[in-house]
């Protein structure tokens, strides 16, 4: 199993200082391999969520964030707390956690630790898609609460950068997976379920459209870029995502074959099912720009989970 620590005692000595981090948000995929990072860096760091082995507390409470910047003194403060789904009925709870977490954490770094470097997660959904790449100069658009809540952070981060000179960093992530992944996540629910046909279970595995394309990234190349973007001060906000797309179809094939399967005589298709969108790919020239690589590839990532599925 994984898990990420309440505390790590490693420290990062430069100059006689010693780098801290906070990672609200910290019992997701993102909290995981980031907390793995900054092991490898020697950064400190606490973890904070509402459940998990971590330090328990709402970012959406100032009282409490307020409490562990000013007590903490954070180098860095990341925020990848969210509930991750567009569907209406988390209206108020992705508000609460994505726009409010986001002024509570900017307000405190302000009055307490006004030269850390803070990241703010965007997503890939809260912008217009047409279907062709989207870099950093396409439009927002509110096309569901879970994009009003991204968008909205945003300006936060934006007003406290340019009105308070904090350093405020957004990366907008494009589609990332891993072993981490519910199987509410398609991907992950097609891989689990193949893995029980394979064992024996009878199951069909049901989907909607599976002409849909999107990007199979990893987690762990994710928090790469999200390091490499805090760490320079020129770029605030990027695109963070491989650009290259990718049907759902082919991860199907592809789990169904490495287990020596024919995906037709397992798969049903929801004709009825509409999809959010055809194509979302993202344009990521300027996080390249940076210096940033995708290391793990569509199949190295359906082994990844195919594997590690297998074994828990």
């Amino acid at each position: 199993m994984f898990h990420c620590r309440k505390l790590k005692l490693f420290k990062w000595y430069s100059m006689g200082k010693i780098y801290k981090a906070i990672i609200f948000g910290s019992n997701g995929q993102d909290g995981y391999y980031l907390s793995k990072l900054l092991g490898r860096e020697s950064v400190e760091f606490i973890c904070v969520s509402r459940k998990g082995n971590a330090v328990h507390g709402d970012v959406g409470d100032y009282g409490f964030v307020e409490g562990q910047i000013k007590e903490y003194q954070p180098s860095y403060i990341f925020h990848f707390a969210a509930r991750s789904t567009t569907q209406h009925h988390a209206l108020f709870e992705n508000h609460q956690t994505i726009c409010t977490g986001t002024l509570n954490i900017l307000e405190a770094a302000k009055l307490y630790c006004p030269n850390a470097k803070v990241f703010i997660s965007g997503s890939a959904m809260q912008f217009k898609n047409n279907g062709l790449p989207i870099d950093e100069q396409a439009p927002f658009e509110g096309s569901s609460p879970y994009a009003v809540a991204r968008i909205q952070s945003v300006y936060a981060a934006r007003y406290y950068r340019d009105k308070f000179g904090l350093q405020v960093y957004v990366g907008y992530f494009f589609n990332h997976d891993s072993p981490l992944r519910t199987e509410q996540h398609v991907n992950q629910k097609i891989v689990k379920i193949v893995n029980r046909i394979y064992a024996g279970s009878t199951e069909k595995l049901e989907l909607g459209n599976i002409d849909v394309k999107k990007e199979f990234n990893f987690a762990g190349d994710t928090v790469e870029a999200v390091w490499m973007l805090v760490n320079q001060n020129i770029v605030y906000e990027a695109i963070i995502g491989s650009g290259k797309a990718y049907g759902i179809k082919d991860w199907v094939e592809c789990c169904f074959r490495k287990r020596n399967l024919d995906w037709k005589d397992y798969v049903i298709v929801k004709r009825e099912f509409t999809a959010e969108y055809d194509v979302l790919v993202s344009n990521p020239k300027l996080i390249k720009s940076l210096g940033w690589e995708q290391k793990v590839s569509f199949h190295q990532l359906a082994d990844l989970m195919m594997d590690c599925s297998t074994s828990q």
